[in-house]
């Protein structure tokens, strides 16, 4: 039962029923924080056997799929998840220096390296998330708080099919229309590489290595052309077959806390301008 109580952690959320249109349609949040799924994969040890096994059963692709539905009937771009912080944020008058956009290895970073994080530096990370998902929270999640720059950082769920079938150019081509918003919006951009993973635990027939190098290429090709800030993520975490380092993952996916350290001062140089 820990098991797969476990897993679900990761998985699934608890669900709301669709709501009625009304002033305020947030109220309940829909997507309550995942404590306990980051948490799920921070600690020091790897994912058993066990829960890795049942996250890539039927059973565990299933409660995925459920999750990903259950989004797309409420909230398909997320725009509920930092209403109110955003809301609380803009009524403290403090302007951020930097906004974190991403998925979960965005919102997993909050929870692996809160230091980083607070009034200047702010997450806004969903985990799950596709690219297109993200430009869809652009306006609300980046723009509106009025930030002097913009990380991004996203593209794994896309290539794993999550919402459908998806390209490396296909991620390129969101991203670059986030950055050419937050431009237009006088916003530094920093574009992060995608992490290195051999394989996708809720997506085991795809076979992200190559891919996420083919993306990588055109993630820091784009930035370079468009004078955009590329944050090197991959080089200081990958092995040698493509994959993360030992010790740098619990599931072969996600970043744990050492794998945050790392990228921390990844992040801090590109902001150095090094």
């Amino acid at each position: 039962m820990r098991v797969v109580a476990r897993a679900a952690a990761i998985l699934v959320l608890s669900a709301a029923p669709v709501m009625a249109a009304e002033a305020d349609p947030c109220t309940p949040n829909l997507w309550p924080r995942r404590t306990a799924a980051a948490e799920a994969v921070l600690g020091d040890a790897p994912l058993s056997a066990a829960t890795m096994a049942f996250l890539r059963s039927d059973a565990g692709r299933a409660a995925a799929m459920a999750r990903r539905q259950a989004q797309a009937m409420r909230d398909w771009a997320g725009l509920c998840e930092y209403r109110a912080d955003n809301a609380a944020l803009a009524a403290s008058g403090s302007r951020p220096d930097l906004v974190m956009m991403g998925d979960s290895l965005t919102d997993n970073w909050v929870y692996g390296d809160p230091g980083l994080f607070g009034t200047k530096v702010v997450g806004r990370g969903i985990a799950g998330q596709v690219t297109g998902q993200m430009l869809g929270r652009f306006q609300q999640d980046v723009i509106a708080l009025r930030p002097k720059a913009v990380h991004i950082l996203g593209g794994t769920n896309d290539l794993s099919g999550a919402w459908g079938p998806f390209r490396p150019e296909d991620i390129v081509a969101n991203i670059a229309a986030m950055a050419d918003i937050a431009r237009a919006h006088g916003l530094r951009v920093l574009v992060g590489s995608l992490t290195p993973s051999t394989a996708l635990v809720w997506a085991p027939e795809v076979q992200p290595a190559a891919l996420i190098v083919e993306t990588n290429a055109r993630l820091k090709a784009h930035a370079r052309a468009n004078g955009l800030t590329y944050v090197d993520y991959y080089t200081p975490l990958a092995g040698p077959d493509g994959g993360m380092k030992a010790g740098l993952s619990d599931d072969g996916v996600h970043p744990n806390r050492r794998a945050y350290a790392l990228m921390r001062k990844a992040l801090e140089a590109a902001l150095a301008g090094q």
